[in-house]
């Protein structure tokens, strides 16, 4: 691991003739990057960069200090503190589930059961309740998550509310017991004996290493974002009423004993969160205890309740929840703009006048709705003869900017890996499954029309520390009139890139000099605009 003093950066602007600019976007500024690298790779990089005719070496500094981080915003610089997530290691010993990759690991999770079982016969449809007598498996799990890590975690600053919950379930409602301010452990353990209150502890994988690494393997596998939630209730004990969620539910009983019901879904596969009162539910359909090392599945939608039966100390679980609007539906309203956007440029009457008056009018007649669904056929005819390509931006933006980072405690290791590539390397795409493509209309000012570019977008230096945690209520005091900005990282470039980029997504080993692009200009350009982003390598023999 090199140390600060053995660090420098470069400041490197993208241009060309043509406006074919590489542009990176984010944090840094619309025609500069900086690059981070050890000082012995300087020469050979200013040497590689001056030899594009689309690169430009600006400046050459030092790294700062560590532990302070540079932020360009608006052409100014200021300097951030960079606290660390203090690591917290789980047990030592083999661990039962296998993380050599996303598949793999779903896999292993939900064991016996395969992956073609259950999404032909489970997900989105009903429950799966694995009972498993394994030591090995139980001891991780207990691994993941106990009532001494809220102890360690107390110490550092959790709050109530932003952090943590302490609830209960009373006469069939949800009474919250939360104090003001930071949380005490002294008082969360009497709430938790005397007053039988839940813990309930938001985004546990902010602190915890292997929460962290499991969640990234489920980001990837299900290209959706997932949060979790730790919940800790005493014997004899319910913490929340019947409900049911808008997510795919994963549970995980990791400590004691939690017995479950299942009813019924009164709104399938549901878009939002709901309590339902006991008498509109009806019996119901599953009615079992979890054990260390036990696992719970359930569709969005699924009425349930659970309570630490008698005689139990208590119960801990995790819940793992994933597939919030990631429908059909969602996705629909998320492409269809562009579709609309394309067609209107190649057809007249998409962009002829609407009748006067007709947005003043109290209601509209049948003549518009026939109208609008014309068009709506002349869309859907387009797509099936392969006319126009779907574009989803917002989804991919939001999807990509919360999400994980790679689970590196390690984070030299996000930085550019080996020498800056040339023509004569093959090359590889480096976190490709942290890494997205977006075809958008290009938002510059110009009086030039409208052009489409491509976003290389990439989750590498996403927080973990706030993930899935939304704005917190000092942002929303200070943006109180501003929606939430989806601020991402990576880089821009013309559309012409498109295929050279898909072509290094698809392949695992790439000739430069083979990049689908007319001038060796852009195949350089293109290539030092990824590695200096830590996207790509060259690859050794």
């Amino acid at each position: 691991m090199l140390l600060d003093s053995e660090m420098c950066q470069i400041t490197v602007e993208f241009f060309s003739m043509a406006n074919a600019v590489t542009e990176p976007f984010g944090t840094v500024s619309q025609t500069s990057l900086p690059v981070c690298f050890p000082q012995a790779l300087a020469p050979a990089l200013c040497s590689e960069l001056s030899r594009c005719t689309c690169v430009c070496v600006v400046s050459s500094t030092e790294m700062p200090n560590k532990g302070r981080r540079v932020k360009q915003r608006d052409g100014q610089e200021e300097e951030e503190e960079d606290v660390p997530v203090k690591q917290m290691k789980v047990v030592n010993g083999s661990v039962p589930l296998c993380f050599d990759s996303p598949r793999d690991f779903f896999q292993s999770l939900i064991s016996p059961v395969g992956l073609d079982e259950f999404f032909q016969h489970y997900w989105e449809q009903k429950p799966l309740v694995l009972h498993r007598s394994d030591p090995d498996l139980a001891s991780y799990y207990g691994s993941l998550f106990q009532l001494s890590d809220v102890k360690q975690l107390c110490a550092r600053g959790l709050r109530y509310a932003t952090d943590l919950n302490v609830c209960r379930c009373v006469d069939g409602k949800k009474k919250v017991l939360n104090k003001a301010g930071k949380v005490k452990f002294s008082q969360l353990k009497k709430d938790l004996e005397e007053r039988r209150a839940t813990i309930q502890l938001h985004q546990p994988q902010r602190f915890k290493d292997e929460l962290w690494r499991i969640q990234e393997r489920l980001e990837c596998f299900f290209g959706s974002l997932v949060g979790s939630n730790i919940y800790i209730t005493p014997q004899a004990s319910q913490g929340l009423p019947p409900h049911y969620d808008d997510v795919e539910v994963l549970i995980l009983q990791l400590e004691g004993k939690k017995h479950w019901r299942l009813y019924q879904p009164t709104v399938p596969l549901a878009r939002e969160y709901s309590l339902e009162p006991e008498d509109r539910i009806g019996p119901p359909t599953h009615d079992f205890v979890l054990q260390p090392g036990d696992l719970l599945y359930f569709p969005r939608g699924t009425i349930h309740q659970a309570d630490t039966p008698a005689g139990v100390e208590r119960s801990t679980h995790l819940t793992l929840s994933t597939y919030q609007n990631t429908s059909w539906g969602d996705f629909m309203l998320d492409v269809i703009p562009g579709c609309v956007f394309d067609c209107m440029s190649r057809d007249l009457q998409m962009r002829s006048g609407l009748p006067r008056n007709l947005l003043t009018a109290p209601s509209w007649g049948p003549d518009i709705n026939k109208q609008v669904c014309a068009f709506l056929r002349r869309l859907a005819d387009g797509l099936e003869r392969d006319d126009h390509e779907l574009r989803s931006t917002a989804m991919k933006r939001d999807f990509i900017s919360h999400r994980l980072p790679p689970f590196l405690l390690d984070q030299a290791q996000l930085e550019p890996a080996g020498k800056p590539p040339s023509l004569e390397d093959t090359v590889c795409i480096r976190f490709k499954e942290h890494l997205l493509l977006t075809l958008e209309p290009s938002q510059d000012n110009t009086d030039e029309a409208t052009e489409l570019v491509v976003f290389v977008l990439h989750s590498l230096r996403n927080k973990r520390e706030t993930h899935m945690m939304g704005t917190s209520d000092e942002d929303e005091d200070e943006d109180e009139d501003e929606e939430e900005e989806i601020v991402s990282q990576g880089l821009r470039f013309p559309s012409s890139h498109l295929a050279a980029l898909k072509q290094l997504l698809r392949g695992d080993g790439v000739p430069a000099a083979q990049l689908q692009l007319l001038q060796d200009a852009d195949k350089v350009g293109l290539l030092l605009g990824l590695w200096s982003e830590g996207l790509l390598q060259v690859q050794t023999p």
